[in-house]
């Protein structure tokens, strides 16, 4: 076979597609990658080439045959991508786009290292876990290598959503209970049972609503949240926003009913990239296990080094705040499907012991192990979460200037390749943007950078590039970023009732009021107001 070799450097400079030829020996059915060609994409008619029907067949065929409830990015005019690579995502007409919200292309889009993994090991063997296999344990053990003590047994899942799942299931058998508690505006998956626990998918207009096993403590958001930096006084906010599990705890015991588990991602992303107070969940965690709960750590968005100064997000907090289940996912697989649930042998054998074998069909087969082996060589190897750590303090340094030039930016949050921008039509009454946003989405597109907006209000300009984002990249960014805001931004005096939105470019897709609408000194957990 011809190929990359596992320790070699790859250069990046130039584009290139890997077309895999395959060679069938008639003799034993035996189907090979013989061949891997580098191919230079030099024209609109080779970027056409990668299409198998128009643009206009292919949003013809979607809309008929798939769900309508499977939303694209930028609806009026939707984006046809046909190939990627690193950090960069080409459209049918060979243009190149800067993405910059991708979290599942962690090492870069088709890495090489990882796609040849893949295709190495599905010329060999899939099958499920049932038999011996190398790469199972080989992955399993490399995972947990990663995490603290006594963070071991491993269960090898297809997606985040699994991943919860089996985590709920974990702790209801542990603690023989059912409550959980969730953060407001959360986001854990979309199967049922994590639909339950998701307030930012049961509190839609026509969604399912609470369940009364379901509670929900506020969002720890020192922003806009129960409990504000601006109003503190001095106060711990983590310790406060601590005391309202605390309290539900405490409720939950009252009616006679026992906790089963509490779960948060560390960093929470859908609910506006929120970096949770420092003493949040050293509290939340010893209030949890007072009370016979479970601690549950979802770093299926936030996990694999992309916080910079940690492989996991929830060690951010402190040695001594380690979770008993972890959840992990779409960064594991760079784009293959590929999720896993780690926890202690106690709460495995509890699960054993309920007697009920736990079988996943295409969990752990010996493919997706052989890629998620190679996303973890390529981030050690990469030094990626160095470069995470670099490129994301830069990034922040960068936004935290602009802020000082466009009111309209609210709050600067984030950490290592994690950030959030919060617009804001008003700094004082915290007037959020959400009109501006969607703008602003929008034009970044028009300008070949990909983002997007999220939030309880949809006003938050979230960025979670591949880990090979650059400085150059951060730099370019914001340049554009930067020129965009001038289109949408407000005259700031003291006084609110002063405060409007400027209008500098037509603006036909979005309505935006013209008239009156109105640190600590670590360097990567900063806020910019």
């Amino acid at each position: 076979m011809i190929g990359i070799g596992r320790g070699s450097a790859f250069d990046y400079s130039r584009s290139f597609w890997l077309i895999a030829t395959q060679k069938r020996s008639h003799v034993g059915r035996e189907t090979q990658i013989s061949t891997i060609q580098k191919v230079q994409p030099k024209s609109f008619a080779m970027a056409e080439s990668l299409e198998q029907m128009p643009k206009s067949d292919t949003i013809r065929l979607r809309e008929r045959h798939i769900g309508q409830s499977c939303k694209l990015f930028y609806k009026s005019n939707p984006l046809k991508i046909v190939r990627a690579e690193r950090q960069y995502m080409y459209d049918e007409r060979n243009n190149r786009y800067l993405d910059c919200i991708n979290n599942v292309a962690h090492v870069g889009h088709c890495h090489p290292d990882v796609v040849r993994a893949g295709q190495e090991q599905m010329a060999l063997l899939s099958t499920n876990n049932r038999f011996l296999h190398d790469n199972l344990v080989i992955c399993a053990s490399r995972l947990t290598s990663l995490l603290p003590e006594p963070l071991f047994v491993c269960f090898l899942v297809n997606s985040g959503s699994e991943a919860n799942d089996l985590a709920l299931r974990l702790a209801q058998a542990h603690t023989k209970n059912k409550d959980v508690i969730t953060l407001d505006h959360a986001y854990h998956g979309h199967l049922t049972t994590i639909i339950d626990i998701s307030p930012y998918k049961f509190n839609k207009p026509n969604g399912t609503g609470k369940k009364d096993w379901v509670h929900v403590a506020p969002c720890p958001d020192v922003y806009r949240g129960k409990y504000r930096a601006s109003d503190c006084n001095g106060e711990d906010l983590g310790v406060k926003y601590a005391d309202d599990v605390k309290q539900i705890c405490k409720d939950i015991k009252a009616k006679g009913r026992g906790l089963c588990a509490y779960i948060a991602e560390s960093l929470i992303s859908v609910g506006g990239q929120i970096l949770p107070p420092q003493n949040y969940f050293r509290n939340v965690y010893r209030h949890v296990r007072e009370a016979g709960g479970v601690c549950i750590a979802d770093e299926v968005q936030v996990g694999f080094g992309r916080v910079g100064t940690h492989m996991w997000a929830f060690q951010m907090y402190g040695e001594d705040v380690v979770p008993d289940i972890v959840t992990m996912g779409k960064p594991m697989g760079n784009g293959h499907p590929v999720a896993a649930v780690v926890t202690t042998p106690e709460i495995a054998r509890s699960f054993r012991d309920t007697g009920i074998e736990y079988f996943n069909t295409y969990g752990g087969n010996p493919v997706s192990c052989a890629v998620a082996n190679a996303v973890m060589e390529v981030i050690e190897r990469e030094s990626l979460q160095e470069n995470a750590l670099k490129v994301g303090r830069h990034l922040i340094m960068e936004l935290e200037k602009l802020a000082k030039r466009r009111k309209i930016i609210g709050d600067v949050r984030g950490v290592g390749l994690f950030v959030g921008i919060e617009l804001v039509r008003d700094r004082i009454k915290k007037i959020p943007a959400t009109a501006e946003a969607k703008h602003v989405v929008s034009r970044m597109k028009e300008n070949k950078i990909l983002i997007s907006s999220d939030g309880p209000d949809n006003n938050v300009l979230k960025l979670k590039p591949p880990m090979v984002f650059t400085i150059d990249n951060v730099n370019h960014l914001v340049s554009v970023l930067d020129e965009i805001l001038k289109e949408v931004d407000i005259d700031f005096d003291e006084e609110p009732e002063t405060t409007t939105t400027i209008i500098k470019a037509t603006i036909s897709s979005i309505e935006v009021d013209r008239g009156t609408v109105m640190n600590n000194g670590n360097p990567l957990l900063v806020r910019a107001n």
